[in-house]
């Protein structure tokens, strides 16, 4: 197969993910953002200020009279589907935001029309492009710990303010699918090996929730995962955590221990009395002593991500392990199960 010189993306969303994605695709030669799509009223201000030639307030017409190779869809979770299912059968290639669905059944229709178009379906998770987890599994893949025994990691902050995380008819549940759903991609991916059991804990949403009592999900969950092998990992996501966002990693193996601070990791240390601009993501505040982050995109993986993708179309490769389709499927099953152990009290097994 000849290499495209071009890979022409059309995004659809205008909103937080949809720029984060831009911003990546900004870095790579081989990309060119054609066209955008959102029903919101705030779309053309977003083309305009990243240069974005063309928009539609349908993402049916974008597919109908645009010019495209890749769809990169950044709409709210309950909408996935839909997309994907209308960007594969006009015969793109698709790029879908974590989780993949907001149920198994929307995510097998997924793969299903992508698979039967003959087109890539691939999962948007940073996390497995980020510098210091890809080093932390190089040091793991050359035996520098030893045997892998348990994964402890977690995703959390003080909240989502998006309207969509806020019901579980448009997330698909709360700061686990959203939040901790990272945490569960990355495990599955670091260890290489299949979870076969899953114990889940949340808290009761709404007025059972530890803090927010208006999200509809939980605020706060934690899964125990065991691994075909009979080890662990514990995976976390909440919305409780104030401070700014908070993604921690521990490695535990039987000759060494790794400790990966993702977001708040950074070399640098400022006193301000004042306060500044911009710290990190949820930050409340940047008075007194913080740590304010340095080229955070890249840290999480963003724009490595995004130029993985546009290779993969470019070039005609096939998605790494921890981004495929049945990647994005697996980390989705998990969080179900989480959610359906912590509903019954009772661990549940996974084929």
């Amino acid at each position: 197969m000849t290499a495209m010189e071009r890979v022409r993306v059309g995004i659809v969303g205008s909103k937080f993910a949809a720029t984060l994605h831009v911003q990546a695709y900004r870095t790579n030669p081989h990309a060119q953002i054609v066209a955008a799509a959102s029903p919101g009223p705030d779309l053309a201000r977003f083309c305009r200020e990243h240069d974005i030639p063309s928009f539609y307030s349908d993402y049916q017409e974008m597919l109908k009279r645009a010019e495209i190779d890749l769809v990169d869809v950044c709409v709210p979770n309950f909408l996935h589907k839909e997309v994907a299912v209308a960007a594969a059968e006009s015969g793109r290639h698709v790029i879908v935001e974590k989780p993949l669905a907001t149920t198994l059944e929307d995510a097998d229709a997924m793969l299903e029309a992508c698979a039967g178009n003959n087109v890539k379906l691939m999962y948007a998770e940073d996390w497995i492009f980020a510098p210091a987890l890809q080093r932390a599994k190089s040091i793991r893949d050359e035996g520098g710990i030893g045997e892998v025994l348990y994964i402890k990691a977690k995703e959390t902050h003080s909240g989502s303010h998006s309207p969509y995380a806020q019901k579980i008819k448009f997330c698909g549940g709360g700061a686990m699918i959203h939040m901790g759903i990272h945490a569960v991609g990355f495990v599955r991916w670091f260890r290489g090996k299949e979870v076969v059991e899953v114990v889940g804990k949340t808290s009761g949403g709404g007025a059972g929730n530890l803090k927010l009592h208006s999200l509809e999900g939980e605020d706060w969950a934690a899964g125990v995962l065991t691994f075909e092998d009979g080890t662990f990992a514990m995976v976390e996501g909440n919305y409780i955590t104030l401070g700014g966002l908070d993604d921690e990693v521990e490695v535990y193996g039987t000759r060494g221990l790794i400790k990966i601070n993702l977001s708040q990791g950074s070399p640098i240390s400022i006193y301000s009395s004042e306060g500044y601009g911009y710290a990190l993501e949820k930050a409340e505040t940047t008075k007194g002593w913080t740590r304010p982050s340095v080229e955070e995109k890249w840290s999480l993986g963003y724009p490595q991500e995004i130029s993985h993708f546009v290779d993969c179309v470019r070039l005609g490769k096939e998605p790494m392990s921890g981004v495929r389709d049945e990647d994005g499927r697996a980390a989705l099953k998990i969080v179900m199960a989480i959610y359906d152990s912590a509903r019954t009290g009772r661990s549940v097994e996974l084929c």
